[in-house]
C-alpha cells in the first residue's frame, strides 16, 4: 500500500511505497502556507487509509473466498472491489448527496477524504490528489493482471490470498536461473507466487540432497540452522510432509499463507490446528515436569504460536524460510561430497564450484521432472 506524508520542510504532500528493497516516493501536490496543519495531516492519513482498503481487494480477492452468496465473505469482498468506480466521482463532487447510501469501507474512506478536501478548499489540490488516487487504482488493477512494474511494484511487499499463474511462472524462471534467490525475485514478483515457486525448488533441492547424503528429507530439514527465526523449521517441515504425501505445491503453500492472514485479521480458521498445538504444549509441559520436578511451569506461562509464519508478512516470511532451506540443502550436499574434510570451508574453491554446479544441475533436473505439480 501507499503511505502518504507531509514534508514540512518543502510544504508538500508525498506518496511513498515499497519496492521490495527500499521505498520510493513522489510529490503528489504542493501545499499552501495558509492550509492548517491538522487538515493536511488528516488528508495524508485518509489517503493512506483509502490506499490500504483498496489494496486489500488485491490481497484478499473475492475469488479466494469459499462462498459468494449474498452477504457472504466473497460477496462482501466483491462489493468493496466494485466500489472502486465510485472513488473518483466522490472526490470530484462539490457536495455529498444526503440520501446517498454508503455500503462499503472503500466508499466510507473516499467520502472522508472528500470532506477533508472540501475543508481545505483548494480545487488544484483536489485535482492533484484525484490524479494520484487514479494512479493508485490503476496500479492495483495492473497488479491484479500479474504485472508488477512501475507503481504496481508495491505488491511485492504484500501477502495475497491468491497467486497469479503468470507470476508463479515468472518466479519459477528466476529460481531456475538462481535457486538461492535473486534481487529480482524480491522486486519483480508477488511474494505469494514466489513462495509457491520456491517451495517447488526447495523440495527439488531437498530430494537430491536426501539422495546424496542418505538422510531422510525430514532429517535434512531438521539440520537447518534456526538463525533468527525459531519457527522456520516448522513451516519447512509442514511443506516437506505434505509434498512427500504427493500434494501439489500450490495446495501446500496457500493454506499456510491464508491461515496467517486470517490470524493477522484476528481470526482462527478451523480449530484442528489449534487443538494440535495445545496438545503438543501440554505434552511439553508434562515432559518438563517429569524431567525436572522442581520446575515452575504452567500452561498460563507458555507462549503458544498460532502460526509458523509472521502474520504481518506471511508470504515474504515463508519465501525467506524456503530460500534458507535451499541454502541448507546446498551446505549439506557440500559437506557430504567430501566427508573426509573437517568442514566445507576446507574444500578448495575450484572443488566447491564444481560441486555447486553439480548441485544446481541436479536440482534443476529434479524440479523439471516435477514441473506438473507446481500449479
Amino acid at each position: 500500500m501507499t503511505r502518504y506524508a507531509i514534508d514540512r520542510a518543502h510544504n508538500t504532500l508525498l506518496a511513498q511505497w515499497s519496492t521490495g528493497i527500499g521505498d520510493t516516493a513522489t510529490v503528489v501536490a504542493r501545499l499552501t502556507h495558509d492550509q492548517l496543519h491538522h487538515n493536511t495531516r488528516r488528508l495524508a492519513a485518509e489517503l493512506t487509509r483509502l490506499s490500504h482498503l483498496c489494496w486489500r481487494s488485491y490481497t484478499h480477492p473475492a475469488t479466494a473466498a469459499d462462498r459468494h452468496s449474498p452477504h457472504s465473505l466473497g460477496w462482501q469482498r466483491q462489493q468493496e472491489r466494485d466500489a472502486f468506480t465510485t472513488i473518483l466521482p466522490t472526490l470530484s463532487a462539490t457536495t455529498r448527496p444526503i440520501d446517498q447510501p454508503i455500503a462499503t469501507k472503500v466508499e466510507q474512506a473516499a467520502h472522508a477524504l472528500a470532506r477533508t478536501l472540501r475543508a481545505l478548499g483548494a480545487s488544484q489540490l483536489t485535482t492533484h490528489v484525484s490524479t494520484d488516487v487514479a494512479a493508485e487504482l490503476a496500479a492495483i488493477e495492473q497488479a491484479e493482471r500479474g504485472d508488477l512494474s512501475n507503481r504496481a511494484q508495491q505488491a511485492v511487499a504484500l501477502s495475497r490470498e491468491d497467486a497469479s499463474p503468470l507470476q508463479i511462472s515468472q518466479a519459477d524462471r528466476l529460481l531456475r536461473d538462481n535457486c538461492f534467490g535473486s534481487q529480482d525475485l524480491f522486486t519483480q514478483v508477488d511474494p505469494t507466487a514466489a513462495a509457491i515457486a520456491a517451495a517447488h525448488w526447495f523440495y527439488a533441492a531437498l530430494t537430491i540432497t536426501a539422495q546424496h547424503t542418505g538422510m531422510h528429507p525430514i532429517q535434512v530439514v531438521a539440520s537447518a540452522e534456526q538463525y533468527d527465526k525459531p519457527l522456520a523449521i516448522e513451516s519447512l517441515t509442514d511443506i516437506t510432509q505434505a509434498m512427500n504425501a504427493g500434494a501439489r505445491t500450490r495446495h501446500v503453500v496457500m493454506p499456510l499463507i491464508r491461515n496467517a492472514l486470517h490470524i493477522a485479521d484476528g481470526h482462527l480458521r478451523g480449530i484442528l490446528e489449534v487443538q494440535h498445538r495445545i496438545t503438543a504444549a501440554h505434552e511439553l509441559i508434562s515432559k518438563a515436569h517429569t524431567d525436572h520436578p522442581g520446575l515452575d511451569l504452567s500452561p498460563d506461562t507458555l507462549y503458544l504460536p498460532l502460526t509458523s509464519l509472521d502474520p504481518a508478512r506471511p508470504a515474504p516470511d515463508l519465501l525467506d524460510n524456503l530460500l534458507h532451506g535451499i541454502h541448507t540443502c546446498w551446505q549439506l550436499y557440500l559437506h557430504h561430497a567430501d566427508p573426509q574434510r573437517p568442514t566445507p570451508a576446507s574444500i578448495d574453491n575450484a572443488r566447491q564450484q564444481q560441486l555447486r554446479q553439480a548441485f544446481l544441475a541436479a536440482t534443476r533436473e529434479e524440479a523439471a521432472a516435477r514441473s506438473e505439480r507446481l500449479l
